[in-house]
Formats: structure tokens, C-alpha cells, sequence
């Protein structure tokens, strides 16, 4: 099943579309209308402001409903934590539907926790697709996420990073910048170098 990479503009982050499913919810409602009722389920990487920016809007153009790790799920109430305060908005004010744990499967794809960069942070495997949607955790240039934001942790991302070495990825989409089709492996290797160098 193909990812439809729906690009960030400016500060928003990237959305991807896989099946029915939809990453992060920071891009104009308008870049996603066209989609609208194949979408029934949004899944929120980490709950900074960049990816849950038209959250509210999103879900209810599409009547989807939003699932966000446990641990981030307060973001989408608290400027603070999820950074709105940073681009003078306000958090989406919306309650999730399902607050997620790590290891569910929802839409063919596989929750992995990913702290780091939140508390919350995950990342999206399809083990069928060999793909991986990394939100913040890391980018195609081969580094990280910041762990400098509140609930970050660079212990944590480190963790993360050799945990998501163990699979096997070619398909690679991140929270922000392009995405690669073949050799997303290489690009977490190479973060989890940095990672550990301090970089």
C-alpha cells in the first residue's frame, strides 16, 4: 500500500496518508479535503503544535477519530507543552479517542513508542510495507529530533533510536523534509551515530 506524503509548508510538518489512516494533523485542512472520506482514524506522532496545528478542523471535516500516546495526550490541551505558545496559537483543545499505549495496530500499521524528542513520541511500522513513519524521532538527513523541548530526553532518544535499528525499513517519511522510498535503514543508523556522539 503506497504513503501519500502530504508536504509541510513553513513550520508545519509533513502529513502522510496510509489507507485510511492519517499522520499528524498540522497541514491546512485544504491540503487534505480531497481525502476526507477515505480518512477514519488520525494518528498524532507527539502532541508539539507543528503536527497537531488543524487537528480539530481535520477531524471534523473527516468525522476521524484521534489517537495520540498517553503521555503526550495532554499537549493537545496545554500551550506550554505543545509548543503554541511558540507560534502565538493555542493547542486544539480536543480530547483524543484513544490514548495510545505502544503496540497496537491500527490501520496496518504498528504503534512503536519513540521517546526523545517527547514523552510521547511515536513511530508508525508497516512490517508487510517494510516502511516507517518517524514524526520527529528522525529525519532523512540522519539526525534527530531536539530533546531539549519539555518532556524530552536525550537518554531516552538514544534508546529509541537503537530500538528502531532492529527493523527493517526501506520506505522512510518524516516529520519534516522529503521522504525516501528505498534505504530509510541508513537514516536511522546514522542518527543512532550522532545520537550517541552527542551531536
Amino acid at each position: 500500500m503506497p504513503v501519500r506524503w502530504i508536504p509541510g509548508r513553513d513550520a508545519q510538518a509533513n502529513s502522510y496518508l496510509f489507507g485510511d489512516v492519517l499522520v499528524d494533523a498540522g497541514v491546512l485542512p485544504m491540503a487534505v479535503e480531497r481525502y476526507k472520506d477515505q480518512i477514519s482514524t488520525i494518528i498524532l506522532t507527539h502532541g508539539h503544535y507543528d503536527h497537531t496545528a488543524y487537528l480539530k478542523e481535520i477531524a471534523h471535516m473527516c468525522s476521524a477519530r484521534v489517537c495520540i500516546h498517553t503521555a503526550d495526550a495532554e499537549a493537545l490541551f496545554r500551550d506550554e507543552i505543545s509548543l503554541a505558545n511558540h507560534f502565538g496559537e493555542h493547542s486544539p483543545r480536543i480530547a483524543p479517542d484513544q490514548k495510545l499505549q505502544g503496540g497496537e495496530v491500527i490501520g496496518g500499521l504498528l504503534v512503536i513508542p519513540t521517546p526523545g524528542h517527547t514523552a510521547g513520541s511515536i513511530c508508525l511500522y508497516s512490517e508487510e510495507e517494510h516502511l516507517l513513519i518517524s514524526g520527529d524521532t528522525v529525519f532523512t538527513d540522519g539526525a534527530c529530533g531536539r530533546t531539549d523541548f519539555p518532556t524530552g530526553s536525550a537518554a531516552a532518544m538514544e534508546e529509541s533510536l537503537m530500538s528502531l535499528q532492529k527493523l527493517e525499513v526501506e520506505g522512510f517519511y518524516p516529520g519534516h523534509g522529503e521522504p525516501v522510498d528505498h534505504g530509510g535503514a541508513m537514516q536511522i543508523a546514522a542518527a543512532a551515530v550522532l545520537c550517541r556522539r552527542g551531536w
